[in-house]
């Protein structure tokens, strides 16, 4: 079965990971991100009273 001979895909795969790892990753993590995270933490609680449903 010409499926399980991995000789040519193994290659494919091999020189497509490397070429990711090593040329388009580290000009990808090259640029900054507009927006940088900030801290969403609020110092206000929630209200949590409960809900006072028309039924009950």
């Amino acid at each position: 079965m010409p499926q399980l001979n991995p000789n040519p895909w193994f290659f494919i795969m091999l020189t497509s990971w490397l070429t990711f790892s090593m040329i388009i990753q580290p000009k990808l993590l090259t640029f900054v991100s507009m927006n940088p995270p900030s801290n969403k933490m609020s110092t206000t609680t929630p209200d949590t009273t409960p809900w006072t449903w028309p039924w009950t």
